[in-house]
């Protein structure tokens, strides 16, 4: 528990934007997945980066946890308060500080989410591309170097982020970055907090990468005959100069799921959901190019629009594949696997998964981003069934393992949180005790967000 003193000083800072009630406490404490939830003993809210320097002034003084929280929506448990103590929400921080239309840059407080951002964007002809599905915060989405169906060809959170502005372990606060292009100066400590989880410092403030909003848009589905050849037909046009924005893959359950939920009308066979960005010659080129390679590798039903209402039906629908599954069968929570291996590896990675999942007595559907290799299987339990939800971490761990035989990592995008702290030495091996000495450095009490990412003694 919180000292009272503790408590007392906080609250005679931030009024109400302290919370102890049950409600708030639950609600910081859950996850989108499996994770039983772990509330933590105290809510804070606070309005500027001297408040959050304060909060963790008087937390570290009194040896008080503290856990960053943007907008709940991470998968493997990287908010719950594992060990109690205060969890930092920044839904009081969520402005949009300013924008460098000729730089192409945004400053933007952590509880600001994408869409938000990109709302304020339309009519400056910036956008900020970074898509991971949910309406996550943009804090957050560092914490976790988020990424998402337009990775393939915009990059991830690590790619956008230029400059960061951070309270650390002992109150603190420091910037991180400039707003130039490049720079030799110094460590990169801009990347070190970008995929952190934390676990080193509160983000406070970030400076991102803008794009130039595109002129034409154009989306596309094509149903295969066999992932094998999905994938191929992927690894060819990546080949050839071809840049979708997105590249997405369903397997066969997952289409009839989607048929059953959304009347997709879909062919129940692998499909492959694209987007093409550019010019309105250049994105006609490109996917009518792309349907060429699809036909020769098993291709079929190859259909490309360009109405801006039949794009935000089929994306809507990808979107929300995660709910629609679980949907499926009324009652499940799920664990979701999140493994990224090199693109060549991907369809060996896909078909060993799908196998091991056919041999298993749950469903799990597979759908992922495989134009950059990372791929999801969606494996739905019951949250009361022992034998279910230990089929269901035996499961992914298997996909890991294959993954990291294959040169890919444990996760591509959800992060490490709780659900794959187990899984770090067999990645990182001696790399991993360094982060643990980083950690130890950066944060000698283990106060931020701890037992996450780094070994349990860091």
């Amino acid at each position: 528990m919180i000292p009272n003193d503790a408590l007392d000083e906080l609250r005679g800072m931030l009024g109400e934007r302290l919370s102890t009630g049950k409600s708030d406490l639950s609600l910081h404490g859950r996850s989108e997945t499996w994770h039983p939830e772990m509330p933590p003993d105290a809510v804070v809210y606070p309005k500027d980066t001297e408040e959050v320097a304060v909060i963790v002034r008087v937390c570290a003084r009194h040896g008080v946890p503290i856990i960053g929280w943007g907008a709940g929506t991470a998968l493997e448990g990287h908010g719950s308060a594992s060990r109690g103590g205060v969890s930092v929400d920044f839904r009081e921080m969520a402005a949009v500080l300013d924008v460098s239309v000729e730089d192409m840059l945004v400053r933007v407080q952590p509880g600001c989410t994408r869409e938000a951002l990109n709302r304020d964007l339309r009519a400056t002809g910036l956008m900020f591309p970074v898509d991971p599905g949910a309406d996550a915060s943009l804090g957050g989405m560092a914490s976790t170097r988020a990424s998402g169906t337009t990775a393939v060809r915009y990059g991830t959170m690590r790619d956008h982020v230029r400059a960061l502005e951070v309270v650390l372990a002992d109150g603190r606060v420091i910037r991180t970055g400039t707003r130039a292009r490049k720079s030799s100066s110094g460590y990169d400590l801009t990347g070190l907090f970008v995929g952190a989880e934390g676990t080193l410092g509160l983000i406070t403030e970030l400076t991102l990468r803008l794009h130039g909003q595109p002129e034409a848009v154009s989306a596309a589905v094509c149903g295969f005959d066999t992932t094998e050849g999905a994938i191929e037909a992927v690894i060819l046009a990546m080949q050839m100069g071809l840049a979708p924005a997105r590249i997405e893959y369903v397997d066969m359950a997952t289409v009839r799921i989607l048929n059953a939920a959304d009347a997709a009308g879909l062919p129940e066979k692998p499909h492959l959901l694209l987007e093409f960005h550019g010019t309105g010659d250049g994105v006609a080129a490109e996917a009518a190019r792309f349907g060429e390679i699809a036909a020769e590798q098993g291709g079929r039903d190859y259909r490309w629009a360009t109405k801006p209402e039949e794009r935000t039906r089929l994306w809507t629908m990808r979107h929300r594949a995660y709910h629609t599954i679980l949907a499926s069968r009324p009652g499940t929570t799920a664990i979701v696997t999140d493994v990224c291996v090199p693109i060549s590896k991907l369809g060996v990675a896909i078909g060993r998964a799908a196998s091991e999942i056919s041999a298993s007595p749950l469903d799990g559907p597979i759908l992922g981003h495989v134009g950059d290799g990372n791929y999801h299987a969606i494996l739905m339990v019951d949250r009361n069934a022992a034998s279910e939800i230990a089929e269901a971490k035996r499961l992914p761990d298997a996909m890991v393992a294959h993954a990291l035989e294959l040169g890919g990592t444990a996760t591509g995008e959800h992060g490490v949180g709780l659900g794959k702290l187990h899984l770090m030495a067999a990645e990182h091996g001696a790399a991993w005790e360094v982060m643990g000495a980083v950690k130890r450095a950066l944060d000698p009490a283990a106060l931020m967000n701890p037992g996450k990412v780094v070994p349990q003694d860091g």
